[in-house]
């Protein structure tokens, strides 16, 4: 079966206001401020890790929290969200968290993070939940 080139990319521009409407969709920014965490399975090390973000004047803050790794409340050099993804650096610590934030069917509440941390050379999936405060 062959396609026409002119056929497929009337269909890529009808998809296109739909790909453009969901990243349009984002939650206001109050919904990532406050702690998110997950799992951190590190070699046979297995702990918790949280983020706390903050918002104030346009930018967004985050503290990492990880008694396993002996780390409360060290501040991120970079929080950046494009669309739906969040990328946190810590360089004091070789650490990059990039996550995609997965919203409910409204669009209106971040349900959850699904992350990938970097650390030395190694990438692990973190998922992250919302929490009142870290469990450590």
């Amino acid at each position: 079966m062959r396609f026409h080139p002119i056929s497929i990319l009337t269909v890529l521009l009808c998809l296109l206001p739909l790909q453009l409407g969901a990243q349009n969709r984002l939650p206001s920014p109050e919904a990532l401020v406050g702690s998110w965490e997950g799992p951190l399975v590190l070699g046979r090390d297995n702990m918790n890790l949280a983020f706390t973000f903050t918002h104030d004047e346009g930018a967004y803050k985050a503290a990492l929290i990880s008694s396993g790794l002996g780390i409360y409340g060290m501040p991120a050099e970079t929080v950046r969200l494009n669309g739906l993804n969040v990328t946190i650096r810590i360089p004091r610590l070789d650490v990059e968290f990039t996550g995609t934030l997965r919203l409910d069917e409204a669009g209106q509440k971040i349900t959850r993070i699904d992350g990938d941390w970097f650390q030395y050379s190694e990438m692990v999936p973190v998922v992250l939940h919302p929490v009142d405060t870290p469990s450590f």
